[in-house]
């Protein structure tokens, strides 16, 4: 009798451990977010861009703007974003200098997940932290950039930099944000952007990584040359 009670304790132990792990495996299935997909070559209304020009850092009353164009997915992006933007934010945003515009440029022929990060960073903007998951897209590129659950490390990094996960998700669900993603790609195209980065200042672009010291010369000498704003 004792060893059929302890082949039935063992028994009924190992049922337990089958059903917690169904359990847990049910949980995920319903909580993971769904596949996402962002809709490329979308028809761009006016209701879809009326009153956005892109994602803006610096004064309004900044003597110069800078428009990067630029790619989430894009390595040469992630090096200027972490190594050269911190020095530029300080030295020529902050000091009222500069007023920063950075548009999408997904390059989807060889980062496939690129205009993913940006409407990412688009359901961020609702809810006030843009710069926030920004930062953090950059930062862990290496993390989400080819794996196949891009859209749930993203989802992650959503609730890391403190945004409501269920709204996040449900923003990402509907691909809102879409047709203002092709209107900045098109915006792009049509000034002559090929790859990324790429900077329009003044009325010249500059493609590739600019290194803080460079940009800080350049954005001296415009400004030395330009006229002296009306008092």
């Amino acid at each position: 009798m004792a060893a059929s009670s302890g082949q039935s304790n063992r028994f009924f132990l190992l049922l337990g451990t089958v059903a917690l792990a169904g359990i847990a495996a049910l949980v995920y299935l319903v909580s993971r977010p769904k596949g996402v997909s962002i809709p490329v070559d979308v028809t761009v209304l006016a209701a879809d861009t009326a009153g956005f020009r892109g994602y803006l850092l610096g004064s309004d009353s900044a003597r110069l703007e800078i428009s990067e164009y630029a790619d989430f997915q894009c390595p040469a992006c992630q090096d200027f974003e972490t190594v050269q933007f911190p020095a530029v934010r300080d030295q020529l945003i902050r000091s009222g200098q500069v007023r920063w515009r950075y548009r999408d440029f997904p390059l989807d022929e060889i980062h496939p997940q690129a205009r993913l990060a940006s409407h990412a960073a688009a359901c961020a903007e609702e809810q006030g932290r843009y710069w926030e998951l920004h930062e953090a897209l950059y930062q862990r590129q290496v993390q989400w950039s080819f794996k196949g659950n891009a859209a749930s490390l993203m989802s992650q990094l959503a609730g890391e930099v403190g945004l409501d996960r269920g709204r996040y998700d449900d923003c990402m669900q509907s691909g809102k944000y879409a047709a203002r993603i092709q209107a900045s790609k098109a915006e792009g195209s049509k000034l002559g952007v090929n790859s990324t980065p790429t900077f329009l200042i003044g009325d010249r672009l500059y493609p590739g990584v600019m290194s803080s010291d460079s940009l800080r010369r350049l954005v001296e000498s415009l400004l030395t040359a330009a006229p002296a704003p009306p008092r």
